[in-house]
């Protein structure tokens, strides 16, 4: 029911008995809920099972990300908690969650943190947990900029652990930077990599990008320029600092250094030079699975807010839509089809259910099921 029609427990047992008449008291939900927690371990395995028999998962390249999932409540509790947000709910308490994907965006494994706990600091205990659970001698996990510090980088390499992670290219020295400039000759396609203190840096240039990047960079300059002419009050801008007698003038130091970084983008790894330059950004550019991953679970199966108070009931909550996750990413990658376009497609096909009162059975009727349906059971190896 989360997947066809997202509602709220109770509501999703009245569903099951309305659309499969299949009937469960709410009672035993209650007395259920407690041993379902224990069901993680247990799904996740079956999710990784399906990756490896189905998809073709074979443990070398994984993709993970974290997500944070707000709460229609103000109070916040232990895992719980305020903290930076990514659905700018930043005064409601809310948890934080990191879910780790195949090449083709199947989620594989997922953790909970408390709202408040900084996100760098839950990639290596996801990535650990996983690599202890299933035994791998080598994997390559893939990260956004934020997954990137000196701890995290020794862990990884103290695990023999590959990565790729986005680099924020703003923070590295202007040395570095006027290098990797030259390096590339901005030139459309150019890519180079340089030893740095978290692993390789691997750089490239995108002429498209360039163009973007220099007419933000530009406007952003005039503002600045504006609020330091005129008499207005200066609002944030970002090639301000202050200067004499507390006034504001142009940061002319980041105005170069950010002319060096137009059109270029930078990947940390510590893959060595087996593995090409555009192999490193290509693999990086795969992130965006998990974040449509995160896209259809916040909106097709209505993940968040949550509105479960104690923790039980949270992970319980988390653990359903995990495994909605799952089938309907299952689903979507078998048939090349959106989960909206399924779900709309399988809403076709209705039972009409006839009760002889005379001999107390029902009689099911079912509609003509649509060529349309029927291709995607096929493609999905169901029968009909």
């Amino acid at each position: 029911m989360r997947i066809m029609e997202p509602a709220s427990k109770l509501q999703s047992l009245k569903l099951l008995d309305t659309y499969f008449g299949i009937h469960h008291r709410r009672q035993a939900f209650y007395e259920a809920l407690p041993r379902l927690v224990a069901f993680k371990d247990k799904v996740e395995q079956l999710t990784v099972k399906r990756a490896v028999a189905e998809l073709a998962f074979d443990f070398s390249l994984v993709f993970y990300d974290v997500t944070t999932l707000y709460f229609e409540s103000f109070e916040p509790e232990d895992l719980r908690k305020p903290g930076f947000s990514k659905d700018n709910k930043s005064q409601q308490p809310q948890i934080i969650m990191g879910l780790m994907v195949t090449q083709e965006g199947f989620p594989i494994a997922y953790e909970l943190f408390a709202g408040n706990k900084f996100e760098g600091h839950t990639l290596i205990p996801v990535i650990e947990a996983f690599k202890a659970r299933h035994q791998i001698a080598t994997l390559t996990v893939v990260a956004d900029a934020a997954m990137i510090s000196r701890e995290n980088v020794t862990a990884l390499r103290s695990h023999g652990l590959h990565y790729i992670v986005g680099a924020r290219l703003g923070n590295i020295s202007l040395k570095l930077l006027q290098e990797v400039s030259a390096a590339l000759h901005l030139q459309g396609g150019a890519t180079v990599r340089v030893a740095t203190a978290h692993g390789n840096l691997v750089c490239d240039f995108s002429q498209k990008r360039y163009y973007k990047d220099a007419r933000d960079m530009e406007r952003q300059i005039k503002k600045a320029e504006t609020l330091v002419k005129g008499s207005m009050a200066v609002k944030r801008a970002k090639f301000l600092k202050a200067g004499a007698n507390t006034r504001y003038e142009l940061n002319v130091e980041l105005i170069e250094k950010t002319r060096l970084l137009l059109g270029v983008k930078g990947y940390y790894t510590n893959l060595g030079p087996e593995v090409g330059n555009q192999i490193i950004i290509d693999r990086y550019h795969g992130l965006w699975h998990v974040e449509k991953a995160f896209r259809i679970a916040k909106s097709d199966l209505e993940m968040r807010p949550v509105f479960h108070f104690k923790e039980q009931a949270i992970r319980v909550h988390m653990l359903i839509c995990f495994m909605a996750l799952a089938v309907s990413k299952y689903m979507e990658i078998k048939t090349g089809v959106s989960l909206y376009q399924i779900i709309t497609s399988f809403k076709q096909v209705t039972d009409a259910r006839l009760l002889n009162t005379l001999t107390n059975k029902e009689i099911i009727m079912r509609t003509k099921i649509p060529t349309k349906v029927q291709i995607l059971l096929q493609k999905l190896s169901m029968s009909y």
